[in-house]
């Protein structure tokens, strides 16, 4: 049975321009209010933790989720500014009914967006919150809590340091990063003070950019989704390696010694095939997406192993690993999921472990993290407004030509993205030329259906 549609929340959450709809105080304390009553089962004392990263709009949507939470009779836990994964963690260790995350992610500081975890931290099913949607569509006043019911709110001081603590216990023991220089670009976001932190503490020299969020400037020519800017420092400053994370931290791109970059595709062949000699992964495989390069797909079966792929988004990406028992996953774009460890990407747990493999190798970064050759591959966005365009006759008629021109050589993908109105298209092949060539087309048809028809005389 298909759970009822979602309005409010996509890909990851809801997510939205700050103060526009839905991205509204109201839309918070109304999500606040609905999450609450679902998830107020049982007489003990229930609890909700939250977290943020280091948007403006925090301190509006904080507040607010605080309010409709305590309405509905939770006591709330406010830790500050920490990476996703620390509040998925939290939200187990304290025993919380719910964890909610205030980020969006690698948008610009004008978007901010709420993620929600279960007791067992992991992200919230489709049809849970399809089924919160509905709540909050309904009338609950007369279900809030009573005057002597209502929920206080307190604040975890130590939240960081629990976090930098169960980080450091994934890094092997015996191993230390003492021979290392680190540049760690923390994109002015989540993980600007624990990210630096644990990499001292291991022993590594670390180079902190990104480190000095003052509202508006997270992602802001920084961060994973701009690793120029990585490249560039661990060229100037002689680092043996780069760390690039996201505004919530729950991404990872890497460069080499020589500024190279290393996308999540050779993080995850890296990873796989050290754990996989160590006897320590699960399940005979890994899992991605439909996005990963095909070079990775082979190299795993070099391997003797299985790549299951699923669609975009990480969450997918761990529903299917609990469904096949792996404990390895993650995405191209750096989302990167070791269940061992955490029940959401982390971009810091993953990087320590690529760490450990080039210590324990005694190779520069340059030499560990090259599993594969990738194939040509190229992702185009096209923006609409309004529906889709996907659904038009000459569409579907110019991706069924594309697919016949790539039979047998590579792949094609054409979907929607789940947080903004853009069409993507990804293609992949041997034949660089003939990949620049489809997609070429592809893109210039979309683009042209998706333009507003003029009106006639």
């Amino acid at each position: 049975m298909s759970s009822p549609p979602r309005k409010l929340f996509g890909t990851d959450g809801i997510r939205g321009t700050a103060n526009l709809d839905p991205m509204t105080a109201e839309t918070a304390l109304r999500l606040g209010q609905a999450a609450g009553l679902m998830f107020t089962r049982g007489s003990h004392r229930h609890k909700v933790v939250i977290g943020k990263d280091t948007r403006l709009s925090g301190y509006m949507l904080e507040p607010a989720l605080t309010a409709g939470f305590i309405g509905a009779g939770m006591d709330v836990t406010l830790v500050g500014p920490l990476p996703t994964p620390a509040i998925a963690m939290l939200t187990r260790s304290l025993r919380a009914d719910l964890g909610v995350m205030l980020s969006a992610s690698h948008n610009p500081y004008e978007d901010n967006g709420i993620k929600l975890f279960g007791p067992d931290g992991v992200k919230l099913s489709d049809t849970t919150e399809a089924a919160i949607e509905a709540l909050m569509a309904s009338d609950i006043r007369h279900r809030l809590a009573p005057s002597a019911a209502l929920g206080r709110a307190s604040r975890l001081d130590d939240a960081p340091g629990r976090y930098i603590e169960a980080a450091k216990a994934s890094f092997p023991r015996g191993l230390r990063l003492d021979s290392l220089k680190i540049v760690v670009d923390c994109a002015n976001g989540a993980a600007y003070r624990v990210a630096p932190t644990v990499l001292w503490e291991l022993g590594a020299e670390v180079v902190p950019i990104g480190v000095s969020p003052d509202g508006f400037n997270i992602n802001r020519g920084c961060g994973s989704t701009v690793p120029e800017t990585l490249c560039a420092q661990v060229l100037e400053q002689g680092a043996h390696l780069g760390i690039a994370l996201d505004g919530d931290a729950d991404r990872l791109i890497m460069a080499d010694e020589r500024g190279e970059l290393i996308d999540g595709d050779q993080i995850l062949a890296l990873i796989a095939r050290s754990w996989g000699a160590a006897g320590r992964l699960s399940g005979g495989g890994i899992v991605a997406t439909v996005m990963s390069n095909l070079g990775l797909e082979r190299f795993v079966a070099g391997l003797g192993l299985t790549l299951h792929r699923t669609k975009v988004g990480d969450r997918y990406v761990a529903e299917r690993m609990r469904e096949a028992g792996i404990n390895v996953g993650g995405e191209q774009s750096g989302h990167m999921i070791l269940s061992d460890f955490a029940t959401t990407g982390d971009g810091l747990l993953a990087a320590l472990q690529v760490l450990a493999v080039i210590v324990e190798e005694g190779r520069p970064a340059s030499e560990v993290c090259r599993a594969f050759t990738a194939l040509p591959q190229l992702l185009r966005n096209v923006r609409f407004a309004g529906a889709s365009p996907l659904g038009q006759a000459p569409i579907r008629d110019a991706i069924a030509t594309a697919e016949a021109r790539l039979a047998g050589a590579g792949r094609l993908l054409i979907r929607e993205s789940g947080t903004e109105p853009l069409i993507r298209v990804m293609a992949e092949a041997e034949d660089e030329q003939l990949v620049l060539r489809v997609v070429d087309e592809l893109c210039e048809i979309i683009a042209a259906a998706a333009r507003p028809k003029e009106s006639a005389a």
